[in-house]
């Protein structure tokens, strides 16, 4: 299954949520796209309710239905919730790190810096945005992508990061202190329906 290129607006309105997690891109037009996209939709079924929160994670993630499916399985053999260990392993990811850091504005952005080698781990190169990534591991541009023009940007624009993430702005690296805790997560996603979804 291909990756989806097309706009993250329309995925977005398609959901009723903010997949970029800034709310921009449902500030124009909150309503489902299409032609009869303000027109009101009916109720949904359960499994409609459980088919949409697992498209909303999946979206916001970045992810194609075989990465996300394989995920869910590995959360399901840790110890502890299922639904929270799923959302930890997804933020254990290096793209959503590195976008979590502010190297990058987005998480698509974040998965292209790290594509194109720009990204170290504890100083070595990691081109693969699906890389789990340790608590206690560093994580940096490479030497020669200290001056990347987007990255540059993208941490001049961040004023805020997550708590589990420590940046030091001197030398330009963060680092993946610990795992986060549900309530630093977002809290407009219901977990359990993805649990639920693929149990069912």
């Amino acid at each position: 299954m291909s990756r989806y290129t097309g706009p993250s607006f329309k995925q977005a309105r398609r959901t009723g949520f903010s997949v970029l997690e800034t709310g921009k891109d449902l500030a124009k037009r909150p309503y489902r796209p299409g032609q009869h996209g303000q027109a009101r939709a009916g109720k949904l079924s359960n499994y409609g309710e459980q088919l949409k929160e697992k498209q909303k994670v999946r979206f916001m993630y970045g992810l194609n239905e075989r990465q996300f499916r394989k995920t869910f399985e590995e959360a399901s053999k840790l110890k502890g919730i299922h639904g929270e260990n799923f959302l930890r392993l997804l933020e254990s990811r290096l793209d959503n790190l590195v976008y979590r850091l502010g190297f990058a504005s987005t998480r698509r952005a974040a998965r292209q810096l790290v594509n194109h080698g720009h990204i170290t781990v504890d100083g070595a190169k990691v081109d693969i945005p699906s890389y789990r990534v340790k608590v206690g591991s560093t994580i940096s541009l490479k030497e020669n992508s200290k001056d990347h023009p987007a990255a540059k940007n993208a941490l001049e624009a961040t004023t805020k990061r997550a708590e589990f993430v420590t940046f030091d702005a001197n030398k330009n690296e963060g680092k993946y202190v610990r795992l986060p805790e549900r309530n630093e997560l977002n809290m407009d996603i219901n977990e359990s329906l993805i649990v639920e979804f693929y149990n069912r």
